[in-house]
């Protein structure tokens, strides 16, 4: 026979309060939300049970919640026009840690699949607890729909509570609803400032479904001013007179406006939004008064389940931050700023929000990470992203060109870090022309391939790498200007996608179109004399060109590229590692042949003079001078001129 006894854990309530007091949420100011996310179930649990038919002869259509300040009394107290609850409703869920009201309430009336459509915030029944995180002791004043008489409950610090049935609520609140009056700590004075509870609720209850107020206590006496000079009178908002002040009606002006707003942009269709619209809402959320490049409105049904909408912000250079800001909801109830497993790493440049109401309440990043859900709405993102790309190019060509350069290092970015994406916009990349224009990489080929098949010249500098641009240009030859630092690794990623395509900057070689038939001969002494100024890392070749250039510098593709692989990721000292270069003697220019001439008859100094003028001046069409070589340049120079005086 077994001896086994079957039990549950008790918890002793007197342990576990002070833990959820101070451990139930990693930030304080998180009650507020709760609470008010609360009150908020309470009027959306009402209107949907008049919309049942459940409850009969009430309206919820103008239900509101309050928040209101008392500093004399220190409370903090959130008043809705819901459902309210009665006493065996509050004994359930009031007094007993971990029973959600919203979870009962959506298994009885609408099914527990459905929960991320019906609008109920709470699943879990521990947010009413937030309150003692910043409360010494808390109130709650109830009075059911049903019509069953109101109930209040207090509760101290240490959790032991007492309850009134049949209370007389003395208007503190009116035919049902709920009032939950939080008698502040010390430890929660800072929630006693207008100015950081307004902040709190603009924070978390910006776009709540239901109407919050704010009121704060100590001015609800002051005198109306509506009627007064430059004073906005909010009373007849529809056109009509002021009535402020006159017997029998309430004053409006003060705190008449709700801090929230019920139907955020996210929630209406794409067709129904203008442009200012979108334009509004962005200067809203974030205080950016840079008008945002466009945006994406995303509407997701089954089985994602998410809406939102994400901006492009104006960047003014490569260099400002890329770090964007998107709001992370739930079910209109802000969660966190810039939830980065949601959006892909590459898009964390984008400015929006995203509405998820099948991600719990209180997510975690643990979640997050490990969510197949969030997944796929990473995903379908970055597939909406691709293809809003891909629609304005081939829409609005010319004034998708006009974004280019500040979207230019966003898509560069995320085509280096996700095939996928690269593969989606490939055809939607623009190449800027030195020239001036912008092309594609296939219309670049097109054009270029009789003479150049496969083959994408560039410069970086479209000042410092004029002579190679004039040269190429001279032969026909278009040249594209790749001139910031992510340029060099996105031709990489390019290439190394099966593109059967090499590009090459001006200064990597010499193409054959721009070389010329005739006498190429390498010329002993003038090797000697450019192999002892050039130095033991610059290798002498001779060449014919079309141009009249005594020489050019050049640098292979790949030497330079790691050199500036090794700059971007600042591998110290491996940058400043020597290059090998070729210093290509022309054999068509005059000044080469009259240098020729002076080696042959023995004015050694006067031909080292002029060596090592030519060698700068190639040097500085291809890169900056260092210092050193400034300071050599200018010596040289001004002996040079020394000579001809």
């Amino acid at each position: 026979m077994s001896n086994t006894e079957h039990g549950g854990i008790q918890i002793e309530l007197a342990h576990i309060f002070p833990i959820i007091k101070k451990w139930l949420y990693s930030e304080k100011e998180i009650f507020l939300r709760e609470i008010t996310s609360n009150a908020c179930d309470a009027v959306t649990k009402l209107r949907r049970l008049i919309s049942l038919g459940e409850a009969k002869g009430i309206d919820a259509e103008n239900a509101k919640i309050t928040v209101t300040l008392d500093k004399t009394a220190k409370t903090i107290t959130v008043t809705d026009e819901g459902i309210g609850m009665t006493e065996d409703e509050l004994r359930k869920y009031i007094c007993q840690i971990a029973l959600s009201g919203a979870l009962d309430f959506i298994q009885k009336y609408e099914g527990e699949g459905d929960s991320a459509q019906n609008g109920i915030i709470g699943h879990f029944g521990l947010g009413f607890y937030s309150a003692f995180m910043v409360s010494e002791t808390v109130e709650v004043v109830t009075r059911s729909y049903t019509g069953a008489p109101a109930v209040h409950w207090s509760c101290n610090g240490d959790g032991e509570f007492d309850i009134t049935p049949d209370y007389d609520t003395e208007d503190e609140i009116g035919a049902y609803g709920t009032s939950v009056i939080m008698h502040i700590s010390e430890e929660g004075e800072e929630f006693l400032s207008e100015y950081k509870l307004k902040e709190v609720l603009e924070k978390y209850c910006a776009f709540m479904p239901v109407p919050i107020y704010f009121v704060d206590a100590d001015k609800a006496d002051e005198e109306c001013h509506c009627k007064e000079e430059g004073h906005e009178c909010h009373c007849h908002e529809d056109g009509g007179e002021c009535t402020c002040g006159e017997e029998g009606h309430e004053c409006t002006c003060k705190d008449a406006q709700p801090i929230n707003d019920t139907t955020p942009l996210w929630l209406k269709n794409p067709s129904d939004c203008t442009d200012e619209e979108y334009k509004e809402f962005y200067r809203k959320l974030f205080h950016d008064y840079k008008e945002p490049l466009f945006w994406i409105h995303l509407k997701a049904d089954y089985p994602l389940n998410f809406k939102g909408i994400l901006y492009f912000p104006r960047i003014a250079n490569e260099y400002e931050s890329l770090e964007g800001q998107v709001k992370l909801y739930y079910n209109q109830v802000f969660v966190a700023d810039n939830i980065k497993e949601v959006i892909p790493e590459y898009l964390l440049m984008l400015k929006g929000v995203l509405d998820c109401p099948e991600l719990p309440l209180n997510v975690s990043r643990s979640y997050l990470q490990n969510s197949g859900y969030v997944t796929k709405i990473s995903a379908h993102i970055t597939k909406k992203v691709g293809d809003k790309l891909n629609a304005m190019f081939v829409n609005d060509r010319e004034a998708f060109e006009v974004l280019w350069r500040d979207l230019k290092t966003f898509v560069e970015y995320a085509c280096m870090r996700d095939r996928k994406f690269y593969d989606r916009v490939k055809d939607t990349v623009l190449f800027e022309k030195c020239a001036g224009g912008f092309v594609t990489l296939n219309e670049y080929l097109e054009a270029a391939m009789e003479k150049h098949e496969n083959k994408v010249y560039y410069a970086t500098d479209a000042t410092a790498q004029t002579q190679y641009i004039q040269m190429f240009r001279n032969a026909g030859i278009e040249v594209l200007l790749l001139d910031r630092v992510i340029d060099t690794q996105f031709i990489t990623t390019v290439e190394m996608n099966g593109e059967n395509v090499k590009f090459a900057r001006v200064d990597a070689e010499t193409p054959d179109v721009l070389k010329d038939d005739g006498d190429k001969t390498e010329i002993p002494v003038l090797k000697d004399l450019f192999a002892k100024v050039a130095g033991e890392h610059t290798t002498i070749a001779f060449d014919r060109f079309r141009d009249s250039a005594p020489a050019i510098l050049t640098v292979s593709e790949e030497s330079r590229r790691m050199q500036d692989m090794m700059k971007l990721y600042r591998m110290e000292g491996m940058s400043d590692f020597p290059v090998e270069s070729t210093l290509v003697l022309n054999t068509a220019s005059p000044l080469v042949n009259k240098l020729t001439g002076l080696c042959d008859e023995g004015k050694d100094e006067l031909a080292e003079m002029i060596a090592k003028q030519i060698f700068a001046l190639s040097t500085m069409s291809q890169r900056p001078f260092t210092a050193e070589e400034l300071s050599a340049f200018l010596t040289d120079s001004y002996s040079v001129l020394d000579k001809l005086s």
